[in-house]
């Protein structure tokens, strides 16, 4: 059996990404979703896959990051369920696929039964180790890039907002924004430049709105006065 496990942060978010790209390599696959964060303890479609599979099954994941809520968890279930026959594929990071660690562990040294074996545990625990390291590096270099892209986003719509458009409004549309029209009436009755007797500073506290809408809607009070 093939699962898929699509995961989102936030059910405003769209899961749909995920699922084409399990889909185009797995088409059979049996897509499994859920909008969970990955703090939360209780996933409960995750849960069932855990209570469902069995070796030779296989869970496919679009990221490293949809396993588990950090690196150390992800090492603990990646180990526990390769150890038991479970193969779990990493679109995003294929050089930590299960089966690429199988074929890496095939030549480890094997015990012989005599008084060398502690050294060829201990050789085997360091291959182990290495893979782990490959594991937490994978899933740290996810999590940043799901960040990054979290923080451009903010960072566009912040321009977007501050340079008056929306996303996805139409050409030559307002920004429509529910707070404008009650804080421009409030810089007219306090603002010095206009009915009030306060200075920018004081104006901008008292409304609580950012600095630069601040301007941005003075700017444009004026302009409709002359």
């Amino acid at each position: 059996m093939v699962y898929g496990y699509c995961r989102i942060s936030r059910k405003e978010q769209s899961i749909d990404r995920q699922i084409r790209n399990v889909k185009k390599e797995y088409p059979d696959a049996l897509i499994v979703q859920e909008s969970y964060t990955g703090t939360k303890m209780d996933r409960p479609e995750w849960n069932k896959i855990l209570r469902k599979i069995k070796s030779g099954d296989t869970i496919v994941f679009d990221s490293v990051s949809r396993m588990s809520r950090n690196a150390d968890e992800g090492v603990e279930i990646y180990f526990d369920l390769y150890e038991n026959g479970i193969q779990l594929v990493f679109l995003k990071e294929h050089y930590i696929d299960t089966n690429v660690y199988a074929e890496n562990m095939r030549d480890k040294i094997e015990l012989q039964g005599t008084d060398e074996d502690e050294i060829f545990k201990g050789l085997n625990n360091y291959f182990r180790k290495l893979a782990a390291k490959q594991i937490r590096i994978a899933f740290d270099q996810a999590e940043k890039e799901v960040q990054d892209l979290r923080q451009r986003t903010r960072e566009g719509i912040e321009t977007a907002r501050l340079n008056g458009k929306q996303i996805g409004q139409k050409p030559g549309n307002k920004l429509n924004i529910k707070k404008e029209s009650p804080a421009k009436e409030m810089i007219k009755k306090y603002s010095k430049d206009f009915n009030g007797s306060l200075p920018d500073p004081e104006c901008i506290k008292l409304i609580g709105i950012s600095r630069n809408t601040y301007y941005k809607y003075k700017r444009e009070l004026k302009e409709c006065v002359l």
